[in-house]
């Protein structure tokens, strides 16, 4: 992620934060599978959280969950509904960080799970973002993601991408793979595939829910 990447999330966060869920359904078959793999004594990272929704419901299943984004404002956004929330068991788990999967990786703490939602086609280079993402677990620790995979869209998605660039409506790292090779590209950095799952509602879902072992 660059830091054009991180001024277009900036200038997205409070747009963003007010979409609606495109697939709600998909989504809570997602954090109900999730949360049956956490527990409480699991000390938990997200990367990409974005303005904290997914945190927000599956903190309480972890002991400790630090959830972080590149984008300061989005950061600032999940803060205002923890601070909103009267739930005390959260405040005391759940942390908001700005900070990057790079970043992390040159840090101390590691992890029982890593979690990236919508994350791994906007974070760079897959190769070395699964690269810190496996140092930032612990010893048969688990990654969770559930990736848009742009190369099984429609070709005219992927057309127009480049332009939506230059329009400003979207960031500069957007990477484009098929489920096929966002496998092996989780297998080459060493991971396990545990589980490879379609959570969405329609027919044709290009998000594949994986859950990966390290070694």
């Amino acid at each position: 992620m660059s830091k054009r990447d991180e001024i277009f999330w900036d200038k997205s966060a409070r747009k963003y934060a007010a979409s609606p869920v495109a697939d709600l359904a998909g989504l809570e078959r997602t954090l109900a599978r999730t949360g049956e793999m956490l527990v409480p004594s699991h000390d938990v990272l997200e990367l990409g959280c974005g303005t904290g929704t997914i945190a927000l419901r599956l903190a309480a299943a972890a002991g400790s969950y630090l959830a972080t984004d590149i984008s300061s404002q989005m950061i600032s956004i999940a803060e205002e509904k923890l601070a909103g929330t009267d739930c005390d068991h959260l405040k005391n788990r759940l942390e908001f960080r700005k900070a990057t999967a790079c970043q992390l990786a040159m840090e101390p703490a590691r992890y029982d799970a890593v979690l990236g939602f919508s994350y791994l086609h906007l974070a760079g280079d897959p190769s070395t973002v699964l690269k810190n993402i496996r140092t930032l677990l612990k010893p048969k620790g688990l990654f969770i993601s559930k990736t848009p995979c742009v190369g099984d869209m429609n070709p005219v998605i992927r057309l127009a991408i480049p332009l939506m660039r230059i329009a400003g409506m979207a960031p500069g790292s957007v990477t484009s793979f098929s489920s096929a090779s966002l496998v092996r590209e989780i297998r080459t950095a060493g991971f396990e595939i545990l589980e490879n799952e379609r959570h969405g509602s329609e027919r044709k879902d290009t998000r594949p829910f994986i859950v990966a072992r390290a070694p």
